[in-house]
């Protein structure tokens, strides 16, 4: 079975990516607006209209813009929890939107991928994390929290791809002159965001002979620069030995290049 995986964009400002298993085919949030996302779509071939589904980590707009006309239009079935839910409708109260709800740490099948959900800890209704599992590898999604508990450890450490967000530069966060203090005090708190160092500590806590790929997502356009992230994590890394993973910064702007999981278990 064929299973790709895309980083349609990642940013403070947009968030979407894509995954295809067989004839499954899913959106991991919608933070780009609908003509966006069909353009990036187009890029690798592929139609809103042939989803499976929509997969919400929270309804913070980027990571939820483009769900009322995307949705709304070709009827997308739109996979959150409760509260997630109930945000989203707040936010769209004109669309016309399908949802399935799942409870906050639940298990469910979607075709070819089992979902795995679980809490994490963000300044959101009832933030979640995924586990995609595929025949040929698994992918975890990390891309909004303020620190990593075990339970999240826990859930993500058999990922052959993980997606982990490296939001900011301590540095240049203290420095920025565009955020008042109590924002900075709340992208540093616990349900806050992560730094490049802290991303850099999570995947040297997850490091493991089947993670291949990790990729850098929600980078901040003012408080982040690509070439810091990724010596602060691709440098922890080989620190202790775990060379084999590669590290690749994802961008809002551009997606990434496809990534094949074809045999990914077996490398």
């Amino acid at each position: 079975m064929s299973v790709q995986f895309t980083i349609l964009g990642s940013g403070s400002g947009g968030n979407c990516a894509y995954l295809e298993a067989g004839e499954t085919r899913l959106l991991i949030d919608a933070g780009f607006s609908a003509r966006q996302i069909r353009e990036r779509l187009a890029g690798i071939g592929r139609a809103p209209e042939g989803l499976t589904g929509i997969l919400v980590t929270h309804e913070h707009g980027d990571h939820i813009a483009g769900l009322g006309a995307l949705c709304g239009k070709t009827g997308t079935r739109i996979y959150a929890n409760r509260f997630t839910r109930e945000a989203i409708e707040r936010q769209f109260p004109a669309a016309r939107l399908e949802f399935a709800v799942f409870e906050t740490g639940a298990a469910f099948t979607l075709g070819e991928v089992e979902v795995q959900t679980f809490s994490v800890p963000h300044d959101a209704m009832d933030p979640v994390g995924f586990m995609l599992r595929t025949a040929a590898g698994n992918i975890g999604f990390l891309t909004d929290l303020g620190h990593a508990t075990k339970l999240i450890l826990e859930r993500v450490k058999a990922a052959n791809v993980l997606v982990l967000e490296a939001n900011h530069d301590l540095k240049l966060l203290q420095e920025d002159t565009k955020r008042p203090w109590s924002t900075k005090q709340r992208i540093l708190g616990r349900h806050g965001h992560l730094s490049n160092d802290a991303a850099a500590e999570v995947a040297a806590q997850l490091a493991n002979a089947d993670l291949h790929r990790i990729y850098l997502g929600h980078l901040s356009r003012d408080c982040n620069r690509p070439a810091l992230a990724h010596k602060a994590v691709a440098g922890r890394l080989q620190s202790i030995g775990a060379v084999h993973i590669a590290v690749d910064n994802t961008s809002q702007e551009t997606p990434n290049p496809t990534l094949p999981l074809a045999g990914m278990r077996l490398l």
